[in-house]
């Protein structure tokens, strides 16, 4: 599961018990990305609190789908097939389109953007590509040519946020050896009008 102790939840008691029973799945199951913190359950409150903000709030504004494609483009760039596996069975279930589906995920993966994606959606993910690869490159004239693609700066914030937050799980998953062994694939919070809903379905 990963290279560091993990508790499991019939094992946790206490802070991290009340926790995993926000988080838990189908028959108490903890994703790894998660039962990683569990040694500071603490780092696991504030993971769960951005991962439902940024991506399963209905204040976004822009699609799940299209979120869901940044985060599997920036897991992509990252190396991290963790993330890409669960998120890609989340897309798979938002478009409810197999050809579509099977469109977006090659596009992603061979880093061919351009073969599916066009105006606010390919400027987005170009930036993403940015923020992950080459931070320190990025000026403001990079927003201004998201704005020229009519995305809001709430927008704009979105994106920011969903491709932040994946660099950051990912180097958590990578950087601790995160596998899928015994996960649940493709759960996530869905409840998206509930913040402090935390069940995974």
């Amino acid at each position: 599961m990963s290279w560091i102790k993990e508790i499991s939840y019939d094992n946790a008691t206490g802070q991290l018990r009340k926790i995993y029973d926000r988080v838990k799945g189908p028959n108490n199951s903890i994703d790894n990305v998660l039962s990683i913190h569990s040694l500071r359950p603490h780092t696991l409150v504030g993971h769960m609190g951005l991962y439902k903000n940024v991506l399963h709030n209905a204040n976004n504004t822009l699609p799940k789908w299209y979120l869901e494609t940044l985060g599997i483009y920036v897991s992509h760039l990252n190396q991290c097939s963790y993330c890409i596996d669960h998120h890609s069975i989340g897309l798979k279930r938002l478009l409810k389109d197999d050809s579509r589906y099977q469109e977006i995920i090659s596009c992603l993966i061979k880093d061919e953007i351009h073969d599916y994606f066009k105006y606010q959606y390919l400027a987005g993910l170009h930036y993403a590509k940015q923020l992950t690869l080459a931070h320190h490159t990025i000026t403001e004239s990079d927003i201004h040519t998201l704005r020229e693609q009519r995305l809001s700066d709430g927008e704009i914030l979105e994106i920011n946020q969903v491709v932040s937050y994946f660099n950051y799980v990912n180097r958590t998953v990578v950087g601790l050896g995160v596998t899928i062994d015994g996960d649940v694939m493709g759960l996530s919070p869905n409840e998206s009008d509930d913040p402090d809903n935390w069940s995974h379905s």
